[in-house]
C-alpha cells in the first residue's frame, strides 16, 4: 500500500510548485484531502504523507526515521526530471514539530533538493488535551461539522492521540530551530494546545517568518470552520514565495 496520496494541478495548467503535507497525531492522509484538493486546484502539486511516529523519546530516532520517508516523498514527486519549484513543506501538530526540528538541522534529508519554505500549523506546546471522550477530543480539534464527520468516519484515525505528549526534546528542537527558509506559522486563537508566547518568540526571532492567528480556530487550524480563509492565507504565502518574498497584493487604503 502506498504511503502517500497525490493531488495534481488541473490538466492543461502549469504546476506552480510542490507542497508536501505532513499530518499530526492520530491523523491520516484522508484528514487533509480537502486542503490538498484546494491547493491543487490552484495548480500546486500536493503530496500528503503518513504522519511521523513520535513515540520514541529520543528525537534523533524520530527525525531519522521520518527523514528517510521525507526523502522518498520528495524524490517521488519528481516530474520531468525535477521537482516543481518552489518546494514547500507543510506540517500540522506533530508534523509541524518534526519539520521544524528537521529544518533546524544542518542538512534536511530531501534528497539534496532545496526546500524553499515551510508552513507550520498548530505547532503544539508542552501540554496535552487531557480528554476522555471522542466528542471532547473533537471539541479540542475543530468545530467544523464536515471535518468532525471526516475524522469520525475514518477508522484509521487514532482516537485519544492528543493525550499522547510529544517528547520534550522534540519540542525544544522545534522551537529552537533557526529556520533560514521563509516560514508561515498558523495557529487558532482558540487552540488549547498552543503556546502562543513561545510561537510569538520563535516567529519574531527568525529572519523570514510570519505568525498568522486565526480567530475562533481550534487545534486543527487547517480544518476548522475557517478552512477557506486559512487555505487562502497559505496560497498567498506560496505566491509570495514564488515572487521572491514580495507580496503580490498590497493594501494601500482600506475603510475597514
Amino acid at each position: 500500500m502506498s504511503d502517500h496520496t497525490d493531488h495534481h494541478a488541473p490538466e492543461g495548467l502549469r504546476t506552480r510548485g510542490t507542497v508536501v503535507v505532513v499530518p499530526g497525531r492520530g491523523e491520516t492522509r484522508s484528514t487533509y484531502g480537502r486542503l490538498a484538493a484546494r491547493l491543487a486546484a490552484d495548480a500546486y502539486r500536493v503530496r500528503v504523507v503518513d504522519a511521523p511516529d513520535t513515540g520514541a523519546s529520543d528525537p534523533a530516532e524520530v527525525l531519522g526515521s521520518f527523514g528517510a520517508r521525507l526523502t522518498d516523498a520528495v524524490e517521488g514527486a519528481v516530474t520531468d526530471g525535477d521537482v516543481a519549484k518552489p518546494l514547500v513543506l507543510l506540517g500540522a501538530d506533530a508534523g509541524a514539530a518534526v519539520l521544524a526540528a528537521l529544518l533546524g538541522r544542518a542538512a534536511l534529508p530531501t534528497g539534496g533538493r532545496a526546500v524553499d519554505a515551510v508552513v507550520l500549523a498548530g505547532l503544539p506546546g508542552r501540554g496535552t488535551a487531557a480528554v476522555g471522550s471522542w466528542d471532547e477530543e473533537l471539541d479540542v480539534r475543530t468545530s467544523c461539522p464536515t471535518h468532525r464527520g471526516t475524522l469520525s468516519a475514518d477508522t484509521r484515525v487514532r482516537r485519544g492521540s492528543l493525550n499522547e505528549a510529544l517528547p520534550a526534546a522534540l519540542l525544544d528542537a522545534a522551537y529552537q530551530a533557526q529556520l533560514t527558509v521563509p516560514a508561515l506559522f498558523l495557529v487558532g486563537d482558540a487552540d488549547p494546545l498552543a503556546d502562543r508566547d513561545a510561537l510569538g518568540r520563535s516567529s519574531v526571532s527568525l529572519p523570514r517568518a510570519r505568525l498568522s492567528v486565526v480567530r475562533g480556530a481550534h487545534h486543527d487550524v487547517l480544518n476548522d470552520v475557517q478552512h477557506r480563509s486559512v487555505a487562502a492565507e497559505i496560497i498567498a504565502f506560496l505566491e509570495t514565495v514564488r515572487n521572491e518574498l514580495v507580496p503580490v497584493v498590497t493594501v494601500e487604503s482600506s475603510a475597514w
